[in-house]
């Protein structure tokens, strides 16, 4: 059988760049998802609700794949929530293809959160010593990636085939309308300074100004997922994913205003979240988005400041180790200075962010 796969949330920033990497290594693709969100014409659309049993079957009945990737989670008001919501997403997909039996290889994309614990009780347990390493396993707290994971070990035990979990850390990508993206909240962040004389300030912990720290850049990941999904020695693995470099907020921060032609403001070691700070963010860019011609007026369509606050006021180091999948075999490598100007120029390419 070709390598076909499914995406499940091919729109996403993390589902969108693995399609464009797939399809450009001759790999047939469909993306399932919501249908809120265009997806390339080159993939096939299957649009369904994930957190239904019956609308996944019969948007997938009649077809069949050779791999599955699932990309997509649906943030929800508590943990026990996520749990039940997201492990019945990952339920209802794999109950889905599993019983054609040319399913292959399944791909799970997870994150750090399965270190550092869930959003609602972030970092408050014994957080593993950095960098973390894939044998620290899991922490005694209810996480919604557990659950996810489980649901994929039974099905692959069930149907028999292989699969993989990805644990990224922070994703640097071209997407909108993402719930979890850093690279473009702060292009928007640092375009408000620029266009109304605001000063670019850190708005997260000491920790994480002065802390060693690392991200995962969206095509980097994009590779990482077929590697494992053709590679013997990726069978039945979990693997963290990162650039393979390392710096401090308090290096990287000047460099980011740099590129933006704004200056970095001093920092005095005080959180100042984006969440309270932007709340007239929305009438500044829809000013801005008129004067520039930009093709999307909604700041909150482009932004997600609740995200970036937690990453960047996390009270501790988080650092990512990569050793497990260099011993593998998979030996790419991505600046982190470089993804981020490389999102900046698309972003502005695309009229996203003002020339």
């Amino acid at each position: 059988m070709k390598k076909r796969a499914l995406i499940v949330g091919a729109s996403g920033i993390v589902g969108s760049n693995l399609a464009d990497r797939l399809l450009s290594s001759g790999w047939q693709v469909a993306g399932l998802s919501r249908g809120r969100t265009p997806v390339s014409p080159a993939i096939e659309s299957i649009t369904a609700d994930l957190a239904s049993a019956d609308s996944v079957s019969d948007a997938l009945a009649g077809k069949s794949f050779s791999h599955v990737f699932f990309t997509a989670w649906s943030r929800q008001a508590t943990e026990q929530e996520n749990i039940r919501v997201n492990g019945a997403m990952v339920r209802h997909v794999m109950d889905a293809v599993g019983p054609a039996g040319s399913l292959t290889h399944a791909a799970l994309v997870t994150g750090l959160k399965h270190y550092l614990g869930p959003f609602e009780a972030y970092a408050t347990g014994a957080v593993p010593i950095t960098p973390f390493r894939e044998e620290q396993g899991r922490q005694p707290v209810d996480n919604f990636y557990y659950e996810q994971e489980d649901r994929l070990f039974e099905a692959a035990k069930r149907h028999g085939f292989s699969w993989s979990v990805h644990r990224p850390h922070t994703i640097i990508g071209y997407a909108l309308g993402n719930a979890m993206n850093m690279g473009v909240t702060l292009a928007v962040y640092a375009t408000l300074c620029k266009q109304t004389g605001e000063p670019f300030v850190f708005p997260g912990s000491a920790a994480q100004w002065n802390s060693l720290t690392d991200m995962t850049d969206a095509t980097l990941l994009a590779r990482h997922l077929e590697w494992a999904a053709t590679s013997p020695n990726a069978r039945n693995e979990d693997f963290n994913v990162v650039n393979g470099d390392v710096f401090r907020w308090k290096w990287m921060w000047s460099r980011l205003a740099d590129y933006f032609g704004i200056e970095a403001a001093p920092f005095d070691g005080e959180v100042r979240p984006l969440e309270g700070r932007m709340q007239d963010a929305g009438n500044k860019w829809s000013e801005i988005a008129a004067r520039f011609n930009l093709k999307e007026a909604d700041v909150g369509k482009l932004a997600s400041w609740w995200h970036t606050d937690a990453d960047l006021g996390r009270p501790m180091e988080v650092l990512t180790d990569m050793t497990k999948s260099r011993k593998a075999g998979f030996l790419d490598y991505q600046s982190t200075p470089d993804a981020f100007f490389a999102l900046f120029d698309r972003l502005k390419a695309e009229r996203v962010i003002p020339q």
